[in-house]
C-alpha cells in the first residue's frame, strides 16, 4: 500500500473496502449478515469505533477509528478483511446460491497467482483510507456514504436502506451496527 493510502494515525478515517472485480455479493442477506456480525464483533472486542457505514452490493464504506491508542485501525481492518473473506466464501458454499460456481471461480482466479492466498481472494487489496480532518469533509463523507444506495437506485430515501447507518442518523431506529454518532 502506498503512502497516499495508508493509515498513519488513530484518527477517524473514511474507508472503502471492495470485493474483487466489484462483484455484487451482498445482495444475499446471509452474506450481508457476515459483514454486519463482523463489524459488531470488532466494535465489541477489538476496539473498532464505527461512525458511519454502508454496505453496498460490491463494497463497504466506513468512517471509523479505534477507541484505544494501542490498537491500530489498520490491524483491526486487516483482521476484519481476513475473517470476512473466509466467512463469506464459506457461506457462499453453504447457502442456496445460484451463482455459487461462478462466484467461487471468480474468487479462486483472483487469488491464483498470489502466493499469500491459499484458495480464494475475496477483497481487493487496501482500504483506500482518507483521514477525516474537518467538519466539512466529515459532512461530505457522511452524505456520500448515506446517499450511495439512493444514487445507485436501490432505495428512494437513504434512511430506508437497512445496510447503512442513515436511519440511525435520521433517528429512525438503532440500526444493525452499533455506531457512534458524529456531532
Amino acid at each position: 500500500m502506498g503512502f497516499k493510502y495508508s493509515i498513519t494515525t488513530n484518527e477517524k478515517y473514511f474507508l472503502t473496502i471492495t470485493v474483487v472485480d466489484w462483484v455484487d455479493v451482498f445482495t444475499r442477506k446471509e452474506l450481508a449478515a457476515v459483514i454486519v456480525d463482523a463489524l459488531n464483533y470488532c466494535i465489541e472486542h477489538k476496539g473498532l469505533q464505527v461512525y458511519a457505514w454502508c454496505l453496498m452490493p460490491s463494497h463497504l464504506h466506513l468512517i471509523a477509528s479505534t477507541n484505544n491508542d494501542e490498537i491500530l485501525l489498520s490491524d483491526v481492518m486487516r483482521d476484519f478483511k481476513k475473517f470476512t473473506s473466509k466467512e463469506v466464501v464459506k457461506t457462499i458454499q453453504l447457502i442456496p446460491e445460484s451463482r455459487r460456481e461462478w462466484l467461487l471461480n471468480k474468487f479462486e482466479f483472483a487469488g491464483r497467482y498470489n502466493p499469500k492466498i491459499k484458495n480464494y481472494k475475496f477483497w481487493q487489496d487496501g482500504l483506500h483510507p482518507i483521514e477525516v480532518t474537518s467538519n466539512k469533509f466529515t459532512d461530505q463523507k457522511l452524505n456520500y456514504i448515506h446517499q450511495n444506495p439512493v444514487e445507485a437506485g436501490i432505495v428512494y430515501s437513504a434512511k430506508d436502506y437497512i445496510l447503512s447507518s442513515a436511519a440511525v442518523y435520521a433517528g429512525e431506529y438503532p440500526g444493525l451496527v452499533k455506531v457512534t454518532i458524529l456531532e
